[in-house]
């Protein structure tokens, strides 16, 4: 429902100047005239990274599908009172550090897996625990407990590079790098349990987008005031301005997050066929491209912001369906359930044994242990018949009264 759209940035002083310096434009996250949905803050915000890739992701059910269009409207008429009470510039300074933290946490989770590729076998890696505890004795109860490595902290740093460059400059890449960790993030925590409640998600989000987009000013005002990295901006006159470009188009997290669950579920019933080819996985990936260039075609022609979610539904749920009802597969699709089924994730250790050798031939061997299930020595016949025949003992009693005792229990 985040609009893709084209606009200009204005300065941000009170009277236009002639050319200002970059530090005096408007960061890409306060577009001119351009509305962007507050339900897109409702993905974002729960995106702290898990703890580790093998944790269950949260999934919605068809009650969760079915208010989510409600809590997203109480939460962006809040947001709208809010601006309208409170000053804007606190409210944009408190928002800002909050994204910072959570962007480079976002963004460290998502890195690491690519980073760990290119330390070192021999790279001094050592572990790290996370504690926080309340109360004592028996009512002691853990509010953290995050494990982590010199890995870990190596991408920490790393992402507190661009958090700080973020922070500083609201750069248009710095804010594209926590939009990807934000929608990356938000595709792995949630998941869908059905298609059904997929198509209840997608269908209630589009008669939200309608209404408020087209309906009331509220999501423009929300839009044009706050100020967090909450879609991906691409500039439209790199080649005349190179890093320094102000002139946006924008794609919300919320046109990414909410069609990336629903093709992920269609990925892992393709998986459930067994058939070995991904078709579903494949036409809602196309049918996601098409709905895009759709809305950026009918934006130029009306030159007017266009709700993304508004051609991606239609697209997203439509050209799926077409291919079940010429496959015959359409009640194998409304009957599949994937809370069984969840894709493989990489491992990754939450508790480490003092072992030697590196982490990964650690990782590779816990592997090989958890593949092979145990087997139950089975005994030869004449054991069996040898533990069968044997007498019981009793302590302190002689033969014969151990063999009249064995005759009475027969």
């Amino acid at each position: 429902m985040q609009p893709l759209c084209r606009t200009e940035l204005p300065a941000c002083g009170s009277a236009p100047a002639p050319g200002p310096a970059p530090a005096e434009r408007c960061p890409p996250e306060r577009p001119g005239g351009c509305a962007r949905p507050a339900h897109s803050l409702i993905h974002t915000c729960p995106l702290l990274p898990p703890q580790n890739s093998s944790e269950m992701p949260e999934t919605i059910t068809s009650r969760d599908a079915a208010r989510f269009p409600i809590v997203a409207s109480c939460t962006l008429l809040g947001l709208y009172l809010f601006f309208k009470i409170f000053s804007q510039e606190y409210i944009n300074l408190l928002l800002s550090m909050y994204f910072f933290v959570l962007g480079i946490l976002a963004l460290s989770h998502t890195i690491s897996p690519m980073m760990n590729r290119f330390f070192p076998a021999n790279f001094p890696n050592k572990q790290y625990q996370l504690l926080f505890t309340q109360g004592s004795g028996e009512t002691k109860e853990e509010i953290v407990n995050y494990e982590f490595d010199t890995k870990d902290l190596v991408c920490l740093a790393m992402s507190s590079v661009v958090g700080v460059w973020y922070l500083l400059r609201k750069h248009w890449i710095a804010n594209n790098l926590f939009g990807l960790a934000f929608s990356l993030n938000g595709v792995e925590l949630l998941h869908l349990n059905n298609v059904s409640t997929g198509c209840i998600l997608l269908g209630g989000l589009f008669i939200y987008d309608v209404f408020w987009v087209f309906g009331t000013n509220v999501m423009v005002t929300v839009a044009k005031s706050f100020e967090a990295p909450i879609k991906l901006v691409f500039p439209q006159d790199l080649l005349e301005k190179g890093l320094e470009a102000d002139n946006f188009a924008m794609l919300g997290l919320g046109d990414i997050v909410i069609p990336g669950i629903f093709i992920a579920l269609l990925l892992r019933f393709d998986i459930s066929l067994k058939k070995n080819t991904h078709t579903y996985f494949y036409t809602s990936f196309v049918a996601y491209i098409f709905g895009l260039g759709l809305t950026i075609f009918i934006m130029h022609i009306f030159k007017h912001a266009q709700p993304a979610l508004l051609y991606l539904v239609p697209a997203c749920i439509g050209f799926p369906l077409l291919v079940a009802l010429a496959k015959g597969e359409v009640t194998e699709m409304f009957s599949y359930e994937s809370s069984a089924e969840i894709l493989p994730h990489t491992p990754r250790l939450t508790h480490f044994p003092t072992v030697s050798g590196s982490p990964a031939s650690l990782a590779d061997s816990m592997q090989q242990k958890l593949s092979c299930p145990r087997r139950r020595r089975q005994q030869s016949p004449s054991a069996i018949y040898e533990e069968t025949s044997t007498p019981k003992e009793v302590p302190g009693a002689s033969k014969e009264e151990t063999t009249e005792a064995d005759k009475k229990e027969k």
